[in-house]
């Protein structure tokens, strides 16, 4: 299915809304095309593209509400799928929450789709896994490897007049590699909206040298260390920070946002001051989407400002209940870094461990924000400023709201997990105990 125009787009939700009966009418439809190609012990063993377009349907009567999705877009499809929608919402129940539907908008123009990810075909695909089988089977290494490549569009519309259009592109591209006796393990991954960014052998290149370098590992005793955590293992701690920062979860006394007694921490100093995180649909190497998750635009947001939380995200019906304007949850972060590279934070610390990634995460306290998880894929004992040995992976307890207050420097940001993220130093880093897996 070609990705349709904004003109196709709008001639279809145009046609369902005259179909429609309900007192409010939403209708979303998406589409576009999805490749893939996953490979394993340096053999390809799948690979495949799919197209695809769907369109959603929500009728409201009064604060009932009833959806309905299709994947055909004939007169008579679509008329049975708004019938179908307003029978189930007229039999409903009530939504105390419910918010009535927007007006019309004004989105942003942004820029996240890239021809060159558009023109991918099977060809390409085919040369990103032999780019980086190649590297594996020099060196007599095994890789696992996976790309997704989309390419597509989403309209949405709605009865009180908004309508919003966007085309976008995506590329993911991440490799596991294996030593032959198993022992050491690296890995690496890369995501953006244009392929023409993407060098999968120098990504492979990256996880076979961890792989090399991590075989053998030895255990050292778990504590609290200096710990260098790179882009992707920044992110995946970051994340959950942005995650976290919801207004409703902190009013409600649910949340690390949350004061004692009453209220929140908006504008509190909660981190270092060289902590500024903040979201932009149109920012260059990650531009987002033109609306945020309810519908009204995304706009450059500042969640934290040196150190001190500047915003939380508010749905509209916790907006309108606070009496506050509504503010989105961000599509993506941007966290401002530093200038030193990782070499550089090597080369200043003592005593510490790096650390590639950490997987297997998962809350223990929301109201510190502590989680749990374990390092994987390379995590490497320092001390005088060198890479000594490679070490077994920990098992972590800590919460980002702390490490943020232990930062001792901070790299360029890159772009990690759909997020931009840097390098970062951090202290006193707990490790509680040792895991055996590689």
């Amino acid at each position: 299915m070609a990705i349709l125009s904004k003109e196709e787009a709008k001639a279809i939700i145009d046609k369902v809304l005259s179909y429609a009966t309900a007192d409010e009418t939403s209708v979303s439809v998406s589409g576009g095309r999805t490749g893939n190609i996953r490979y394993a012990r340096n053999t390809v063993n799948t690979s495949g593209e799919s197209n695809e377009i769907s369109l959603s349907i929500t009728s409201v009567y009064g604060k009932r509400s009833g959806s309905s999705s299709i994947n055909e877009l004939d007169d008579v499809s679509l008329k049975k799928a708004v019938e179908r929608s307003q029978e189930i919402a007229k039999l409903a129940p009530e939504n105390p929450e419910y918010m009535p539907m927007l007006g019309p908008q004004n989105f942003p123009e942004t820029d996240n789709f890239a021809e060159r990810t558009n023109a991918i075909n099977p060809d390409y695909r085919a040369k990103v896994a032999m780019d980086s089988i190649e590297v594996s089977n020099k060196g007599n290494l095994t890789a696992a490897g996976y790309l997704e490549d989309f390419s597509g569009f989403v309209a949405m519309g709605n009865s009180k007049g908004m309508f919003g259009y966007n085309k976008n592109t995506s590329v993911d591209f991440s490799v596991t590699v294996r030593t032959a006796d198993g022992t050491g393990s690296g890995y690496a991954i890369r995501d953006f909206n244009d392929a023409g960014l993407l060098d999968a052998k120098g990504v492979t290149e990256i996880s076979a040298q961890k792989a090399q370098a991590s075989s053998t590992a030895q255990a050292i005793e778990p504590g609290k260390y200096t710990v260098i955590l790179e882009p992707t293992a920044a992110n995946d701690l970051m994340r959950l920070l942005a995650f976290g920062m919801d207004a409703r979860s902190a009013d409600e006394g649910r949340s690390f946002l949350s004061k004692k007694g009453g209220g929140t921490r908006l504008g509190e100093k909660l981190f270092d001051e060289r902590v500024n995180i903040y979201s932009d649909p149109m920012h260059p190497e990650l531009p987002g989407r033109p609306w945020n998750n309810e519908g009204l635009p995304s706009v450059k947001t500042v969640w934290v400002e040196n150190g001190a939380v500047k915003n939380m995200f508010y749905s509209r019906f916790w907006a309108e209940k606070q009496g506050v304007e509504p503010v989105g949850r961000p599509n993506g972060i941007i966290f401002e870094g530093g200038n030193d590279s990782l070499a550089d934070m090597i080369k200043s610390t003592q005593r510490g461990v790096l650390v590639t990634r950490f997987w297997y995460i998962r809350g223990v306290d929301p109201q510190t924000l502590l989680y749990t998880g374990l390092t994987r894929d390379g995590t490497f004992y320092i001390e005088d400023g060198q890479i000594k040995f490679p070490v077994k992976n920990f098992r972590f307890n800590e919460s980002p709201v702390i490490m943020l207050n232990n930062i001792e420097s901070l790299g360029k940001p890159q772009r990690a997990g759909g997020n931009m993220i840097p390098p970062m130093k951090i202290r006193d880093f707990t490790f509680t105990s040792l895991s055996d897996a590689v």
